[in-house]
């Protein structure tokens, strides 16, 4: 069987990586859909597709990564029109694993839809991480070894600031 969990990875942090180690565990191959693949250097959206791709391949375990497929979807203002562009771009899959009111609505219409149990929500969030790493905060705990590894290349306050 095989997933399908979207998200924009900005950056990619510890809730990501437990929602994917969740998905994992539904199923035997999952796509990981990187959202707004068509935007980076905004302030909802600093880091790049190749950056966000290389913080997942670097924070995911050797061996799921022969489980996961890794795709870059962009965005669309036109909902009809973004789920046809996913699904040219994606193979078939089973699943859908998302917490967003909007793709969950719109995904449960064609395919069953999990919903991810949110954690730490108060502190893992992009927002709040991006606004950490702008203004000098501690937020290395809260992403996996690899983001912080591909990030540690990123002058991170200079470019979030600029934004």
């Amino acid at each position: 069987m095989n997933g399908f969990l979207i998200g924009r990875f900005q950056p990619f942090h510890l809730g990501h990586f437990y929602a994917v180690q969740f998905a994992l565990s539904k199923v035997n191959m999952l796509w990981i859909g990187i959202g707004s693949s068509n935007k980076k250097n905004e302030k909802r959206n600093p880091f790049s597709a190749t950056e966000r791709k290389k913080m997942i391949l670097a924070s995911l375990d050797k061996s799921l990564l022969k489980r996961i497929k890794i795709y870059l979807i962009p965005d669309f203002d036109d909902h009809i029109k973004w789920i046809a562009a996913i699904n040219s771009l994606v193979p078939k899959y089973d699943l859908v694993f998302s917490n967003d009111i909007v793709t969950a609505s719109i995904y449960s219409k064609i395919s069953k839809v999990f919903t991810i149990r949110l954690q730490d929500r108060k502190i893992l969030s992009g927002t709040i991480i991006r606004n950490k790493m702008m203004f000098g905060d501690e937020w290395k705990s809260l992403v996996p070894r690899g983001t912080k590894t591909i990030l540690s290349n990123i002058d991170l306050k200079k470019r979030l600031s600029i934004l």
